[in-house]
Order: structure tokens, then sequence, then C-alpha cells
């Protein structure tokens, strides 16, 4: 009997540690931009499922959404067509977005949704073109002081999230890939995966957007030091902005609209450590970099000092 004890014992403690956020999140939507190594690491994507499942089961409500580059570069490989990138997005020619929507709702979408629905019946995967969920209009970057055509890349100028907002109150976890209908032209465009996820969390008045990636976090001073910023304002973020790598920037712009536009509180999290998402939502910690809006009481005594 003693043994036994011993044995249960901590992970008693473990699950007691984890009832303030259990209560603090209960009921509450959580998206989860899923994406980085975790999405090509094969027992990363299993713990990743099993996290999103907890979450469910806990009393959140989980929103996924994906997008899918290395898997779109290899498909695109394999039909000879060039990977070519300007201003951190992929140009998508016609030919190519037939291969992004190919991969994004056929591949990526759908294993992913398999791998949920190990544990019961639970995730619908869609993209932000069914129910006119994600609207875009084409989006031309500025390189250079000029407006340059990438082709069928969208900037996201509308979200419907009534189709989301069913599944959820039918205890379901919706999936969706980073496409969107267009507002003026019947095509349809890729969008940035992050930005989607941030303009998602938004309009679902999220408590918390996460975003999985390959670094660790936001670091102070990169590449001169690898200490990651643990937490930061919304203003104390945009100072940043204009520093940060190409590859952090949809990220960071994400988390900033998100916390600019309800959402309570946005995480940058390490994709690369197993189970993640469960370590930065139930406990102190936490594993990578929270963006709260100004004048949050997590950074209110700190303003100033990011």
């Amino acid at each position: 009997m003693s043994t036994r004890k011993h044995t249960a014992l901590p992970k008693a403690q473990i699950l007691i540690e984890a009832l303030p956020w259990l209560t603090r999140h209960n009921g509450k939507v959580v998206v989860v931009k899923f994406g980085g190594n975790a999405m090509v690491d094969e027992d990363l994507k299993a713990a990743f499922a099993q996290d999103v499942v907890f979450l469910r089961q806990a009393g959140l409500r989980p929103v996924v959404v994906h997008g899918g580059g290395p898997q779109i570069s290899a498909q695109l490989d394999r039909h000879g067509l060039v990977s070519e990138f300007k201003a951190g997005l992929r140009v998508t020619t016609p030919e190519a977005m037939d291969v992004v929507r190919m991969v994004l709702a056929g591949q990526v979408q759908r294993e992913l949704v398999g791998l949920l629905n190990q544990h019961g019946p639970l995730a619908v995967g869609l993209t932000g073109e069914d129910a006119h969920t994600i609207t875009a209009i084409k989006h031309q970057p500025l390189i250079d002081g000029e407006l340059v055509d990438i082709g069928r890349v969208g900037e996201i100028t509308r979200i419907d999230s009534g189709a989301i907002e069913a599944l959820l109150e039918d205890g379901r976890i919706p999936v969706v890939s980073s496409i969107a209908r267009a507002e003026d032209d019947g095509h349809v465009y890729n969008v940035n995966a992050d930005t989607a996820a941030a303009a998602l969390a938004a309009a679902l008045g999220a408590e918390t957007l996460m975003v999985l990636t390959d670094v660790e976090g936001l670091y102070v001073d990169w590449p001169h030091s690898d200490e990651v910023i643990s937490r930061l304002s919304a203003t104390q973020l945009e100072k940043l902005l204009p520093d940060l790598s190409s590859g952090m920037v949809p990220k960071m712009e994400g988390c900033l609209f998100a916390v600019r536009n309800g959402v309570n509180t946005a995480r940058v999290i390490d994709g690369r450590v197993p189970h993640s998402i469960l370590l930065e939502i139930f406990t102190d910690e936490g594993i990578g970099t929270m963006v709260v809006p100004d004048g949050h009481p997590l950074v209110a005594d700190e303003q100033g000092e990011a």
C-alpha cells in the first residue's frame, strides 16, 4: 500500500497544480497555430494532437489553424515548380496555388484531423473558403518603395466565424487551413497562417493565441544573446518589430494584432518541445514569449523595461 501511495502522489500534485489554470480557462477559446518542426516530426505531431485533445477534455475550446510551408515546398518540387519568396512571402502563381490548396486541405489538414480523431469523434477540417470563414483581397507587398505582384497571396479583409462557433458549440475541434476566398475576383488565396490565426483569435474573442515555432521565443538581442523575453506589452513589442528577423515578423505582428483586438494573451512557444502547449497553459514557468495588452497586470509594473 505504501508503494502505491508513493507513486501516485506526485501525479496527484501535478494535477492539483493545474487546477487554477483549468478554472481560469474553462469554457475559453484557445487558437493554436500549428507549424514549424512540430508539423513534420512524427512524435511531436502526436504530442501536439494529445495536447489539443487534452485542452478540449479539460473544458477549453481549442481551434487549430495550420499552414504547411515544408510540405508545399516538397510538393512544388515534385511538380517541377520553383519555390520563390519575396518579402518573406511565397510567390504563388495560379499553378502553385493549385498545389497549395491540395497540400493544405488534402494532406496536412487530413493528417491532423486523423491524429486528433484517434482520441474520439472530435476534429472537423475546413478551409477559409468554407462558409466564407476567411475573405481576402490580393496582397501586394511594398519592396524598395514599389508594390510587387506575388500572385495568389491574400490579405485578409473579413472573418466570418459562424461555422467555427457552431462546431465549438457542438464540442468539436475545428482545424482550419489558411486558404481564403476572394473578396472580388472569384479566386482563392494563400494567406499567411500566423496572420490567419491572429485574425480568427480576434474574431472569436479568444482568451489566448498560441503560435508554435522553431525557436524558444523572442530573444532579447538575437543573434548576440539567446536570452528569451518571457513577456512584454503590445507597445514594447511594437518597438521591437522593425529589428526582428523576417521569419518572426508575421508571428509577432499576429500576436500584436490579437492583443490589440480583444485577445487576452498571445504566445510564441517552442514547438520542438513535446507538450509545449500544456507547459505553457498549465504551469507558472511557461516556455515561450507572452504578449499582453498595454496595462495588463502582468506587465503593468514593468512598462518600459523590455
